[in-house]
């Protein structure tokens, strides 16, 4: 097939990778934003995380969907419906009164954004000669990073400067001229949607899907708030999540026309990557979440502070992407740059886990910069190892579930981390309280010097111990929920820690010349 070239190539590099960055880039833009929404819609800000995961499960549910969707609607039909569904839902968003009604736009504004995602990255792919491929997942690479860490940034600009409905509003020009761009350089690949009659929509499938997914990130979500498996509402979910994740593999492993191929499990490499891709979402999404949320909490700092705290690291990762990409493509082996990129995030963990509420916003460039180091190691790999030990026919489905299971992985990070922090918190704070007695001479000495300040201050003589305990009862819950926060960074490491071992049993197939050149010529029939 003709490849563009030249400007035309230079537009659709640059179409692609900013439809996938807006699509990252909404999985956190709205973190730095959660107290300003919370207080504007009368959430909490356990509720108010709704906003996020919607969203997430939504992209979900989507994902996996893509290729089936792409063929049977056309893939530059399907690409450009997803656009505008994704600006009509933003625009939705920002006007939005409650929080169920943002909650619901935020989801129809995923299924949008879902699309652009593994479509971007198939259209991308086109435009490159298949032995250049390495490079083109090296500039998909950067709107994985680019994403999640610049959502912060803008988001923090806007808050600071304009309204809270601003960061989803600015969607909707950048997806204007994406749309008027795909529609000029975009060209329809041959035949596309010439098979819609012969083709059947797996309702079932679909559903199914949805009713797992749905299911389980209930259940995570609420897990806490309902105490668990007490609650029947929690029982009904967990029996949602596992009936529904069997009926839904039985499904697709019998019926014709799959929604999803999940057969590629089968294959041990892709299988491997898959888990360690669920890993790297569940710890690139965490620890974008919980950054924002205690550093303005607990140090203080502004929203546009905070992202400008994650602007200079997140440029690190668009050099290294691109450099890891070019290096696998002349014949690294990608194991030492997984174990690398694990152990980074190890100690990132840790050194998240010893932050301070006196360090300013220059304090946190060390760790950011460790954690972008960790993801472009990680990641980068990870994205050509996935599709390595697969036939070319399959390259679709499994661009299509890996994207959906980084993403599964950062909604399922959210989610524990928004009810590990909760009760670690809970449990920090009566620990807390329990040196909070009149029989602790410190604890007195505290009391005396705060009412006495709050008397001078108010000249409320009678209310000022009142006033005092109330300084010092909300000293105890800012103190514990940093603890908290402390801990969930802790609990990122644990968990790469426990991962670590199993990378070693990861795959990458060797081929000779002859089984590289027929590769490369059935990924080019079959893109």
């Amino acid at each position: 097939m003709e490849r563009p070239q030249g400007f035309a190539k230079f537009i659709i590099v640059l179409t692609t990778i900013t439809a996938a960055v807006m699509e990252l880039l909404d999985t956190t833009i709205v973190n730095v934003a959660l107290n300003q929404i919370s207080g504007a819609l009368g959430a909490t800000i356990e509720d108010i995380a709704w906003v996020i995961t919607s969203y997430a499960i939504a992209n979900v549910v989507i994902i996996p969907m893509t290729g089936f969707l792409g063929e049977y609607f056309g893939r530059k039909n399907y690409y450009l419906g997803s656009m505008i569904l994704f600006g009509i839902a933003s625009y939705f968003c920002g006007m939005s009164e409650t929080l169920w009604e943002l909650v619901f736009w935020r989801f129809i504004q995923g299924i949008g954004g879902g699309a652009l995602l593994s479509t971007s990255q198939a259209i991308l792919f086109d435009a490159f000669e298949p032995e250049d491929r390495p490079m083109a997942s090296g500039f998909f690479g950067m709107g994985i990073i680019l994403g999640p860490s610049l959502g912060p940034v803008l988001g923090g600009y806007l808050v600071d400067n304009f309204h809270w409905s601003d960061i989803f509003l600015v969607n909707i020009p950048i997806c204007i001229i994406a749309v008027i761009l795909t529609l000029v350089y975009i060209d329809r690949k041959e035949g596309e949607g010439a098979n819609r009659k012969n083709m059947a929509i797996d309702y079932p499938g679909i559903l199914l899907l949805m009713v797992t997914v749905g299911g389980l990130q209930f259940m995570l979500e609420k897990g806490e708030s309902e105490d668990w498996f007490d609650s029947r509402l929690i029982n009904i979910c967990a029996f949602l999540f596992v009936g529904g994740l069997a009926a839904f593999i039985y499904r697709e492993l019998h019926t014709k026309s799959p929604v999803v191929n999940i057969r590629i499990f089968q294959n041990q490499t892709f299988t491997m990557s898959s888990i360690f891709t669920l890993v790297g979402g569940f710890g690139l999404f965490t620890s974008v979440f919980v950054y924002p949320i205690m550093v303005q909490r607990i140090n203080g700092l502004t929203p546009t502070e905070t992202g400008l705290s994650l602007m200079v690291p997140t440029f690190l990762g668009v050099f290294l992407f691109p450099v890891i990409g070019r290096a696998l493509s002349k014949g690294a082996k990608p194991l030492p740059f997984m174990v690398f990129g694990i152990l980074i995030y190890i100690v990132f963990g840790f050194i998240g886990g010893e932050s301070t509420s006196e360090m300013g916003r220059w304090d946190f460039f060390p760790m950011q910069m460790l954690r972008v180091i960790g993801v472009a190691c990680l990641q980068m790999p990870l994205i050509n190892q996935a599709v390595a030990g697969l036939k070319p026919n399959e390259y679709a489905s499994g661009i299509s579930l890996t994207n959906m299971i980084r993403q599964l992985g950062g909604a399922f990070g959210i989610a524990v981390a928004n009810n590990y922090a909760t009760t670690r918190a809970a449990q920090h704070r009566s620990d807390l309280l329990a040196n909070v007695t009149a029989e602790n001479p410190l604890f007195q000495q505290r009391f005396q010097g705060i009412a006495q300040s709050m008397a001078q201050k108010t000249g409320e003589i009678a209310r000022a111990g009142e006033m005092a305990y109330k300084q010092i009862d909300m000293a105890v819950t800012k103190q514990a929920y940093y603890l908290a926060y402390l801990d969930t960074f802790r609990l990122v490491s644990i968990i790469f820690i426990l991962i670590f071992p199993f990378v070693f049993l990861i795959k990458t197939p060797k081929k000779d010349k002859k089984d590289i050149e027929k590769i490369l010529k059935a990924s080019e029939e079959a893109h």
